[in-house]
């Protein structure tokens, strides 16, 4: 599958992340509402994939976002050097000391447990980069001099505010002109459309940005809500789940359209909130292919599952392999990281491809 992505001699990135950063407070095996203690994480939708890609698959990536500069954004800049992420396109923005101004967002995370599904509470109004504007950041610089190989973005950061909305556009247009690919994760997320616009503005959002994206991801909601697409046939809880309706799905979304090089989408059965069924869905070329099919999943933490996914898929069509391997790729990666705690992975390239193989769970001594 070619992509024409630039050399990648020519680029000080392989790829690059736009959107939010926040500090996650997961309570472990307890409740949010009982906690007296909070393990720190640092997590966000279009970050996950990047640091996946640093972290698990070696490329060289950065974020770009915006903290407000102060303790914690000192505390989420250390949290990303540890994953080994550059931090130099971090806006550091002036704050008064409160939040009034511009603030760094928190987000506390339970895991969810059997019949108890995962509960997040998110705090993330008027934070720095909600409020960064294009000007906050120099996309010129950073796509046409510094070079960018890959960006990946997403509708998690496209709802943050209306001004969110419009930055992205810019970065977006920007990384087109200078031939970066673009992948966009839909990552729809009701509660935060209704604040700007509620569905309306989300489709009139994701049906501009669409038209500039090389690699498509979403579930069914995603496409329903963003694009407009339905799944003709599934059940109304998804109880089980209609692939041909999938397949149907993404062919529709490829004529609508034609700039799509691939589109992949997450499958998911929730039996508990500890036990899923996963694969994932990847069309490119005309054909759709089904990664492994992980029946009785056991997870740990399904958080930034998806953008794991996301991750490995984007490696594996990086690394110039087809479609049918780059799915497999997202699915083992995604698979994994929901094994540990967290939003991002601990997984490495040699685990997930043994996983890919058929690799069990004996203990290796």
């Amino acid at each position: 599958m070619n992509l024409n992505l630039k050399p990648a001699g020519e680029c000080a990135f392989d790829a690059v992340s736009l959107g939010e950063v926040m500090l996650r407070l997961d309570p472990g095996e307890g409740r949010i509402r009982t906690a007296r203690q909070f393990r720190v994480w640092e997590g966000g939708g279009e970050y996950n994939v990047i640091r996946g890609l640093r972290r698990c698959f070696g490329l060289k990536t950065a974020v770009i976002t915006a903290f407000a500069d102060n303790e914690t954004g000192m505390l989420m800049e250390d949290l990303i050097l540890q994953g080994g992420v550059d931090t130099s396109l971090i806006r550091w923005m002036k704050t008064d000391g409160i939040g009034r101004i511009c603030r760094n967002g928190i987000n506390f995370t339970e895991r969810g447990f059997g019949i108890r599904g995962a509960t997040g509470c998110s705090d993330r109004a008027n934070t720095a980069i909600s409020k960064a504007t294009p000007e906050d950041f120099d996309f010129e610089h950073i796509f046409g001099e510094l070079g960018v190989r890959w960006l990946h973005t997403g509708g998690i950061y496209a709802a943050l505010s209306a001004q969110s909305c419009k930055t992205i556009l810019s970065a977006i247009k920007t990384a087109k002109k200078y031939g970066t690919v673009i992948s966009y994760d839909l990552n729809y997320r009701p509660s935060m459309w209704s604040a700007i616009g509620g569905l309306e503005k989300a489709q009139q959002v994701n049906k501009e940005i669409a038209q500039y994206v090389d690699v498509m991801i979403g579930n069914e909601e995603d496409f329903t809500a963003c694009l407009g697409f339905k799944i003709e046939g599934n059940d109304e809880h998804l109880k089980t789940l209609n692939i041909e309706g999938y397949k149907k799905m993404i062919h529709e979304a490829v004529h609508t359209y034609p700039n799509f090089k691939a589109v992949a989408t997450t499958l998911r059965e929730v039996k508990t909130a500890t036990v899923n069924d996963w694969s994932a869905l990847c069309w490119a070329e005309g054909k759709i292919y089904q990664s492994k099919d992980y029946k009785g999943l056991e997870i740990m933490d399904r958080v930034g599952g998806g953008d794991s996914f996301a991750s490995g898929l984007i490696y594996g069509l990086m690394t110039g392999k087809d479609a049918r391997t780059a799915v497999n790729y997202g699915a083992a990666h995604g698979a994994l990281a929901m094994t540990t705690p967290g939003d991002t992975t601990m997984a490495s390239l040699k685990e997930v491809e043994a996983v890919m193989g058929g690799a069990g769970a004996r203990v290796q001594r």
